[in-house]
């Protein structure tokens, strides 16, 4: 049985394998520093620019990001 991680589990795996706090990966994203934590709970959904923005700083592409 495989596995599946949610959108929001993987950007937080991700950002805590670069070593970025939440502020440093919103500030280079360009998005509030609040909006992180919404992202990695599931509370929000980031748009399509900030997903590729997101994908670009944790170094995967944004189909790695998306489907896994």
């Amino acid at each position: 049985m495989t596995l599946e991680l949610s959108l929001n589990e993987k950007i937080h795996i991700l950002r805590k394998r670069k070593k970025l706090s939440q502020k440093e990966l919103a500030d280079a994203v360009g998005v509030n520093a609040s909006n992180i934590p919404h992202y990695e709970s599931g509370l929000y959904r980031p748009s399509l620019d900030i997903l590729v923005k997101i994908a670009d700083v944790l170094g995967v592409s944004l189909d790695e990001l998306v489907k896994g």
